[in-house]
């Protein structure tokens, strides 16, 4: 997933609503959240090649603003952590963990969509925020990056309102080498009571390289 992705509720009566003000009731209810996900990564097709995909699969949680994970399980284990300070990648196959400040990773990055933004206030200072018609049974909301220089092309946000509040069901990302990478979240949990800042934590395994660049 890279660091594009390392490095989510609303309320009954929005359904109708403008994806939008959806977005935004979702940013100030849900203070944390946890799901499975499946991400599809499809790289962009050279003139001799086919277009190659992959898919991952796992679990992510988050607790707002300043802590979020992506836990990957398949096809190779990896472990992002933002814990409030540094932004951890842990690849287990590499035996490696890389460490960056997490106030200059995350920025214009899909974690700051759906974990660290307090309102959508503070989203639209980092992106330009549309509303889209709904399809196949979500509100969609596109974000683009305000920052030239940022790793991204845009990000589609797709909610699912529901009984129980609004769930994080999609999001589609173009980056701006033009890969693709699609994540659906799936048995969304909404403000889970057993989920804490300590499950945030993350100590790099005793005997891997740690990498701070």
């Amino acid at each position: 997933m890279g660091w594009a992705l390392a490095g989510a509720c609303a309320c009954v009566g929005v359904a109708h609503a403008n994806s939008l003000d959806t977005l935004a009731v979702f940013l100030k209810t849900t203070q944390s959240g946890r799901a499975d996900f499946t991400q599809v990564v499809t790289s962009l097709a050279r003139p001799d090649q086919a277009v190659r995909s992959k898919t991952s699969v796992g679990s992510f949680a988050f607790v707002r603003p300043l802590r979020f994970r992506f836990d990957y399980q398949k096809p190779f284990p990896q472990t992002i952590v933002a814990d409030g300070q540094t932004l951890w990648l842990y690849d287990a196959d590499l035996a490696q963990v890389t460490a960056r400040k997490q106030a200059q990773a995350l920025g214009s990055t899909p974690a700051a969509l759906i974990a660290t933004a307090a309102d959508l206030a503070a989203l639209q200072k980092e992106f330009t925020l549309q509303a889209e018609p709904d399809a196949n049974g979500l509100q969609w909301v596109q974000a683009t990056p305000k920052s030239r220089d940022s790793a991204l092309q845009s990000v589609r946000i797709g909610l699912r309102v529901q009984a129980q509040g609004t769930a994080l069901d999609k999001l589609d990302i173009l980056d701006a080498l033009g890969q693709r990478s699609v994540l659906s979240f799936e048995r969304f949990e909404i403000n889970p009571a057993n989920l804490g800042v300590a499950q945030f934590n993350f100590v790099p395994p005793k005997g891997v390289d740690v990498v701070r660049p």
